[in-house]
């Protein structure tokens, strides 16, 4: 999959580099999965900014594989291999606990968000973005995809020079985080006519989803066996 003329410019090839790294991020972000369930959950309940820094958690985590994969793909796909199970346990357990917190989860109505903010914007909004981070690191489902679409790319990024592939990555970075900054937003604004009963329905909802998640991963992994 040639990326570029031959014959264009440094500048030229190293910003089709981070166009396609942006399309890539954006393209692994945008899929609704456990993350996607969460950023909206949290966007409707606790604010923009909680939505926000849930998908950027993912985001980082897009990035890292990124890195990864531009800099290593033969070793990536090779350690991705080998530990197999490891991620589907660690994956499934996480998405099965953050299933159940979301469950229990008990969302203040959006009129009365400005204490419920300051109070997250101090101690909670770091975990907001740990939880995603670990749960997209550990997730086979996003380490599976990037590994297959860096596949394609395998032979442009032998000969890619370093700033070429950090621009792939930075742009697989700003793509994915561009997405959650998109649906922060807009599930936020839908949130804001919702009553907290409903809220509380979208909990249970979401919740249950994730849960699903995490206990059809550890089955697979049990089946497997």
């Amino acid at each position: 999959m040639p990326c570029c003329d031959r014959g264009a410019s440094p500048l030229a090839v190293c910003m089709i580099h981070f166009l396609q790294g942006f399309l890539i991020g954006f393209a692994l972000a945008a899929p609704v999965g456990p993350v996607g369930l969460l950023c909206i959950r949290r966007s409707m309940a606790d604010g923009r900014l909680a939505g926000f820094l849930t998908g950027l958690g993912a985001a980082f985590a897009d990035g890292l594989f990124g890195i990864g994969a531009a800099f290593g793909l033969a070793a990536v796909t090779t350690f991705v291999a080998l530990h197999t199970v490891a991620f589907q346990l660690i994956g499934g357990i996480f998405l099965l606990l953050m299933g159940i917190a979301t469950l229990r989860a008990r969302p203040a109505p959006p009129e009365n968000g400005s204490p419920k903010m300051a109070q997250l914007s101090h101690a909670h909004l770091p975990k907001l973005f740990l939880s995603t981070f670990l749960l997209a690191l550990f997730n086979p489902a996003t380490l599976t995809a990037c590994v297959g679409i860096f596949t394609g790319f395998a032979a442009e990024l032998r000969t890619a020079a370093t700033e070429q592939s950090l621009l792939l990555v930075l742009g697989i970075f700003l793509g994915s985080a561009a997405w959650w900054l998109i649906l922060s937003h807009a599930a936020h604004a839908l949130g804001r006519r919702l009553t907290q009963q409903t809220l509380r329905r979208i909990d249970l909802g979401a919740g249950s989803i994730i849960a699903a998640f995490g206990l059809w991963q550890l089955a697979r992994l049990a089946l497997s066996r």
